[in-house]
């Protein structure tokens, strides 16, 4: 070889995204004994979502206790609901904690990936160079490209223009005409922040929310001393906001009905700060509360009751020159467009980047509906799993379980391969993703998100519910807590290098007569 030329990088595991579910992937690695890592990041620094959102009044509706990493308790939280730039301080804290910076890769967006069969590795492309790896963790997370609607007409307005998770600081609104577009939990963050400095402000609303009183509150010294002194009242504290949103799940999942006791609430947060009763029949939802995400605040009303707030009852449908015009005809002038209208969710783009055994894209194989088994695998894309993939969302509690979950699957797919011996790739058998996504979409039938009669970012484009996960965080625990290689096809290269175990043959020859069959267990209802 000449000396000029380079062997191509190679890693054990690339994984994709430095937000919760990457930094998380990376901790689980280091703990698995895998240093043979790195961490894709197609910004300048971690933090995902957290990093993008810095909208003013952005902050977490999960409680600060819940919201973390269980092996990474933060004692030092300032509010029960924390905000941004409390929670892009605490990922920050756990990438030096746990030693993952000479694993990041930033300003390494990945441009194309795709399945090499023969050498059984997955070759990487990306805005800093090429490399291969035999293991793709996917970690983009389904809230981190913004979704801007098209709008006729919108290319034309004079005026500033930009969604919520790319806010522009640089920007003042003071004493201009703002339109907010959307009512969804950013848009209620930012209409309470930004009402007081704007000239006026007009919010565009599709669909009225249920909004609950946010019970946020600063977490006294003398509680932060005490989960310093004594760790186990922080693990008590977070077994306790994570116990009662589990009991909450049967109503959401299996009793819609029983939520109009939590409507009622809903209502009476409205009515004490809505005194105009035309502006109360525009703010209240015609759906089940839970249908779309219950949002958490206590000074979004107040604010639209002020003078210099105007709720229009339609989605924003054209803009002419500086005005706006909605779909019931009202028009608006404004200086400046802000659009709080969400994530490409489910047509997450990554998944056009994704080339699988088959030379079809990930976002092909979806065209369908995403699924995948367990929420991690995809038939055709061996080696490759998604953190916080279809039908692992969650409408009432923290990402972040559902996330370890994942992780310790991914921690038994790595261990499993080991278990195999060289160089080997595991593939889920189509009939045992078919039948786990089966068993979920015969469940998520009789849920809110299915019942509820709205339409929300949950729906795909065919009005299948792709996003939720319709149980418990105990429950998909549980469901994760392995790899059962009865679910997946071994693949070896073409020569092998080494005979396939016993035990895997025994797996293979079990997948082909009951395929599946430990999800049918496991999401049963």
């Amino acid at each position: 070889m000449a000396e000029h030329e380079q062997v191509q990088e190679h890693v054990r595991v690339a994984v994709i995204g430095s937000g919760f579910g990457g930094l998380g992937a990376a901790v689980r690695l280091r703990r698995e004994g895998i240093t043979d890592f790195v961490v894709l990041e197609r910004a300048s620094s971690v933090g995902g979502t957290w990093r993008d959102n810095s909208y003013p009044g952005c902050a977490c509706d999960v409680p600060s206790h819940l919201y973390s990493f269980s092996f990474a308790p933060n004692p030092e939280w300032p509010r029960t609901f924390s905000g941004q730039e409390h929670i892009r301080a605490y990922l920050e804290h756990v990438t030096d904690t746990f030693g993952l910076r000479p694993h990041l890769r930033f300003d390494s967006e990945v441009k194309r990936m795709a399945w090499d069969r023969e050498q059984l590795r997955w070759e990487i492309e990306t805005a800093s160079g090429s490399l291969t790896a035999d293991v793709v963790v996917s970690a983009t997370g389904p809230l981190s490209d913004p979704k801007v609607p098209d709008i006729p007409g919108l290319d034309s307005f004079p005026g500033k223009v930009f969604h919520s998770a790319r806010w522009d600081h640089d920007y003042d609104l003071t004493g201009k005409r703002v339109a907010m577009i959307g009512t969804g939990a950013s848009a209620i963050q930012i209409v309470p922040s930004i009402q007081p400095k704007a000239g006026r402000l007009t919010l565009f609303q599709r669909t009225p929310a249920w909004v609950m009183p946010r019970m946020d509150r600063p977490i006294s010294g003398a509680e932060r001393a005490l989960h310093r002194a004594l760790p186990v009242t922080t693990k008590l504290r977070r077994g306790l906001l994570w116990g009662i949103r589990e009991l909450q799940v049967q109503a959401f999942t299996k009793h819609p009905n029983e939520l109009g006791f939590v409507e009622q609430i809903a209502k009476r947060n409205m009515g004490a700060a809505i005194k105009d009763p035309a502006l109360r029949a525009k703010l209240t939802p015609d759906y089940r509360i839970g249908c779309k995400r219950i949002l958490l605040s206590s000074t979004y009303y107040p604010a639209l009751a002020k003078p210099n707030v105007d709720v229009v009852a339609g989605g924003l449908s054209e803009v002419r020159g500086s005005t706006l015009v909605a779909a019931d005809g009202t028009e608006a002038e404004a200086d400046a467009i802000i659009f709080g209208t969400g994530f490409h969710v489910t047509d997450m783009p990554i998944a056009e980047r994704v080339v699988g055994a088959d030379g079809r894209t990930l976002a092909e194989t979806w065209k369908g509906g995403m699924e995948a088994l367990r929420g991690a695998s995809a038939a055709g894309f061996p080696n490759f799993m998604t953190v916080i993939g279809p039908n692992t969302g969650l409408g009432n509690s923290s990402m972040i379980l559902m996330i370890e979950s994942q992780l310790n699957y991914m921690a038994d797919y790595l261990r499993q391969i080991n278990v195999l011996g060289g160089r080997v790739a595991l593939d889920a058998r189509p009939a045992a993703v078919r039948n786990w996504n089966h068993r979920v979409q015969e469940r998520m039938k009789r849920t809110v998100w299915n019942t509820g009669g709205c339409t929300s970012w949950y729906l795909d484009a065919s009005g299948r519910n792709t996003t939720v996960w319709p149980g418990t965080t105990a429950e998909f625990r549980r469901a994760t807590r392995r790899v059962d290689l009865a679910e997946y096809e071994v693949l070896r290269p073409a020569v092998a290098e080494a005979a396939p175990s016993a035990a895997a043959d025994a797996a293979a020859a079990d997948a082909e007569a009951a395929p599946g069959a430990d999800a049918t267990a496991e999401v049963g209802a």
